[in-house]
């Protein structure tokens, strides 16, 4: 098997580098985080002394960071990945960030002589540590060819959605939508709520109707309809608010840049952070149904 570098072995990154290690790859692996570091090590996973280090030996280097300017940071300059590491070299960034740091990192690698795949997931935390992560990958069709038996061990769900960046322009359309839809699924167990309406009834008729989704029936926002959403758990994430922010917010400039009208987007934004505003950063996303209460604290 292959030697992989893995940058970034947080909640995501450690437990999909994890995945790999157990499919057989030598794992070189590196994180800022001694926390993190000594999870990996009881994983199985080597660590290095730098991000450059990770590349030296490495086919293929996976990151997973947490925002665009750490993946300018770490890939770009003269002391970055594309500077360092071996022509030939794979790139697999899974951050979820915006899609111009996403093109010009891709841009980067292939003057350099490299191959570069912007490949955000979807499925948090849990699909992460069960291997079952949905990719968007934004790359040429060898670069994704080439990345695929690498990502079938960390993912269920492999799409090859365009060029360089069309992986962080699918995850920020998508979670856009859930951004939403979640709110739209809130405000209606608010009024039901108000109207004397039990949970149950409204999941029981709106699962089955027009007003079907995945925030309603997968991950509904209120107890006992869905066991195992947050709900359940005092909204333990899950998908924190803060990081459902951080995407709407990628969306909307997005947006702004592409001259595009998202109106419904903007206003998801607005309200999730108020949202984190009143302390509800690192609860789940689904704890918005609070703010429409009046009961965040």
């Amino acid at each position: 098997m292959s030697v992989v570098g893995f940058i970034g072995l947080g909640n995501m990154g450690g437990p999909m580098a994890a995945n790999l290690s157990k499919a057989g790859h030598e794992i070189k692996g590196f994180d800022v985080s001694a926390a993190a570091i000594e999870a990996a090590g009881k994983a199985g996973i080597a660590c290095s002394a730098s991000a450059v280090a990770v590349a030296d030996e490495a086919d293929a280097v996976i990151t997973m960071l947490p925002s665009g300017q750490h993946v300018r940071d770490v890939y770009l300059g003269a002391d970055g990945l594309i500077a360092s590491a071996r022509p030939g070299t794979l790139f697999i960034d899974s951050s979820t960030i915006d899609v111009e740091t996403a093109r010009q990192v891709g841009a980067a690698a292939s003057e350099a002589g490299m191959e570069f795949l912007d490949a955000p997931v979807s499925g948090g935390v849990g699909g992460a540590a069960a291997g079952t992560l949905t990719f968007m990958a934004g790359g040429t069709a060898e670069s994704f060819e080439r990345a695929k038996p690498l990502l079938e061990k960390m993912g269920g769900k492999i799409v090859h959605c365009g060029d360089a960046g069309a992986g962080q322009a699918a995850k920020i359309c998508n979670n856009m939508i859930l951004g939403i839809s979640m709110i739209g699924v809130c405000e209606a167990f608010a009024l039901a709520e108000k109207l004397g309406l039990s949970h149950q009834s409204l999941f029981d008729v709106a699962s089955t109707s027009s007003g079907q989704c995945w925030s309603l029936n997968s991950y509904c926002p209120v107890p006992g309809p869905v066991p195992n959403s947050p709900a359940n758990r005092d909204y333990q994430p899950g998908f924190a608010t803060a990081l459902m922010l951080k995407d709407l917010k990628l969306s909307q400039a997005a947006s702004q840049a592409a001259g595009a009208s998202t109106p419904m987007g903007g206003l998801a934004a607005q309200l999730y952070s108020l949202h984190a505003g009143n302390g509800q950063a690192g609860t789940d996303f689904s704890s918005i149904i609070k703010l429409l209460r009046g009961t965040a604290s």
